[in-house]
């Protein structure tokens, strides 16, 4: 599946073998594991969880910052309550690679609901 927006993408094919999943923005882009996208799917869920938890305490303009860590995922989650945007760390267990990705908040939340519906569309 894939989703080939203006300043986005993301593909699952499980025929590539270990690195299945491919998420772009812009001009870069990160396969992971199906192990790596279901922890990322998982931290997601947990951060949007946070910040519906708060939602309705929040004036429009009130500035947010969210912070999770559950390894290998670090994510941070700014903005206000209607526009954010998220910045990941990922370091390896295994200790072989790491990244950083960077989600602007004019496609954050449109990314994480493609994430999720991709997830919840997996066998």
């Amino acid at each position: 599946m894939l989703q080939d927006h203006k300043r986005w993408r993301v593909l699952r094919d499980f025929k590539k073998g270990k690195f299945c999943f491919l998420i772009g923005v812009d001009n870069w882009s990160i396969e992971l594991q199906k192990s790596e996208f279901n922890s990322l799917y998982f931290l997601l869920l947990r951060i949007n969880e946070q910040l519906l938890g708060i939602e309705n305490e929040l004036m429009d303009e009130e500035s947010i910052s969210l912070e999770l860590e559950q390894l290998p995922w670090y994510i941070v989650l700014e903005g206000k309550k209607n526009e954010w945007s998220l910045r990941f760390v990922f370091e390896s267990q295994d200790q072989t690679r790491s990244f950083e990705m960077y989600w602007p908040i004019q496609i954050a939340q449109n990314l994480f609901y493609e994430i999720k519906k991709m997830w919840e569309s997996m066998d």
